[in-house]
C-alpha cells in the first residue's frame, strides 16, 4: 500500500533590497506530519555568501492550500542563520518582542493592500500605445471598457477565503487594472503574517492567467494615482474613548518619528506622496477628520462616535507589514501608556 503523503509549501521573505520578494518551494511529507524546519540555498535569495550559504526555514502558521487543495498546506516561515538567530532580513523577529510588551492594548490593524496587474511591460487595461481615459471612472467601476482583471481578482479572493485568511473586502482602484484588498481587523503578528501569504496568492493566482501583479508605489508614471497599503489601526483605549485617538495621532507626529516611520513605510515613498492624487507630502505630518489628504485620517463615523480608529495613509503598497506594524504600536502604545490613555 502507499504511503499517505500532502504538499506543504514552504513561503519565506527574501533578503532584496530595497523592497523583499517572497519566495516558496514544496516538500512532500508523510499524511500526520507537521511541518519542520527546512534549509535553502541563501546566496540564491540576497541572504548568505555562497562560500556559507545554508539558512534554515522555521514555520510560524500554516494554512490550507487553496490551490492544491486537499490536505496539501501553505507554510510561512522565519528565516535563521545556523545558530539559531534570526537573519537580518527577519523582520518578523523585530515584531515579535513589541507585540508582546504592548499585548495588553488589544492593537488590531486592517491593511488595504493596492495593486496593479501588468501584462508585458504595460498595466492591464492600458492600450498597446499611448493612455486610457484619464481616471475617475475606474474606481469601484463595472463593465469591460473600465475594469481588467476582474476573474484574476474573484479568483484570488475565494483563494484567500478558502486558505482561511482574514480578508474583508476587495475593490476596483482609481487606475485601469490596479485593485485593493482588505486584510483584518487582526492583531499586529496576523495581520502581517496573512497579508504576505495573501500576496503570495495573488501573485501565484494572477501567474495561471499570465499576469504579473505588482506593489509599485507609482507603477504608472503622470497623472496618475500610485499604490499604497493605508493602515488602519486601534487599541482597546481608542475603540472606546477619543483622547486616546487624539493622542495616537499627536504621538506619530512628535519627536522626529515622522521621518523614522516614513523612511521604512517602502521604497519610492517620495514619489507616490507628493501632496496630490490623494496624499499628503512626505515631507510633512498632518492628521485630520475625513481628511484624505493628510498622513493620518480619523474617519467622519469616528468623530461622530468619539472612539474608533485611525488610518495611516502614508504606507506605499510595498510596505514590509512586519516594519508598519512594528512601528505604529511602539509610537501609538508607547505614547498611550505614558500618556496613562490604557
Amino acid at each position: 500500500m502507499t504511503p499517505v503523503s500532502y504538499k506543504a509549501e514552504y513561503i519565506w521573505i527574501d533578503g532584496t533590497e530595497p523592497t523583499a520578494k517572497l519566495r516558496s518551494k514544496t516538500k512532500i511529507l508523510a499524511d500526520g506530519a507537521e511541518p519542520g524546519v527546512w534549509g535553502f540555498d541563501g546566496s540564491s535569495t540576497n541572504q548568505a555568501e555562497g562560500h556559507s550559504s545554508d539558512r534554515v526555514l522555521k514555520p510560524v502558521a500554516t494554512y490550507p492550500d487553496p490551490i492544491r487543495g486537499g490536505a496539501n498546506l501553505l507554510v510561512l516561515c522565519e528565516v535563521f542563520n545556523i545558530d539559531d538567530t534570526p537573519h537580518s532580513s527577519n523582520t518578523r523577529a523585530l515584531l515579535r518582542p513589541v507585540a508582546e510588551q504592548f499585548a495588553g492594548q488589544e492593537s488590531l490593524f486592517g491593511i488595504e493592500q493596492e495593486y496593479t496587474f501588468f501584462q508585458g511591460s504595460r498595466p492591464l487595461g492600458f492600450p498597446e500605445a499611448g493612455y486610457p481615459a484619464p481616471q475617475g471612472g475606474y474606481y469601484c467601476g463595472v463593465g469591460a471598457d473600465e475594469i481588467f482583471g476582474r476573474e484574476i481578482v474573484e479568483k484570488h479572493l475565494d483563494n484567500c477565503l478558502a486558505a482561511g485568511l482574514g480578508i474583508s473586502g476587495i475593490n476596483a482602484e482609481v487606475m485601469p487594472g490596479q485593485w485593493e484588498f482588505q486584510v483584518g481587523p487582526l492583531s499586529p503578528l496576523e495581520v502581517a503574517d496573512q497579508l504576505w501569504v495573501a500576496r503570495w496568492l495573488l501573485y501565484r493566482t494572477a501567474e495561471e492567467f499570465g499576469v504579473s501583479a505588482t506593489l509599485d508605489p507609482k507603477p504608472a508614471k503622470g497623472d496618475w494615482n500610485g499604490a499604497g497599503a493605508h493602515t488602519n489601526f486601534s487599541t482597546k483605549a481608542m475603540r472606546e474613548g477619543y483622547d486616546a485617538i487624539i493622542e495616537a495621532c499627536e504621538a506619530l507626529g512628535r519627536d522626529g518619528k515622522p521621518m523614522e516611520h516614513i523612511k521604512q513605510y517602502g521604497s519610492g515613498v517620495e514619489a507616490r506622496l507628493t501632496g496630490a492624487h490623494e496624499t499628503a507630502p512626505w515631507s510633512e505630518y498632518s492628521y485630520g477628520v475625513s481628511d484624505r489628504g493628510a498622513s493620518v485620517r480619523i474617519p467622519w463615523q469616528v468623530e461622530v462616535d468619539k472612539k474608533g480608529y485611525i488610518e495611516d495613509r502614508r504606507p506605499n503598497a510595498n510596505v514590509d507589514p512586519y516594519v508598519v506594524t512594528r512601528l505604529i504600536v511602539g509610537t501609538c502604545c508607547s505614547a498611550l501608556e505614558k500618556a496613562e490613555l490604557v
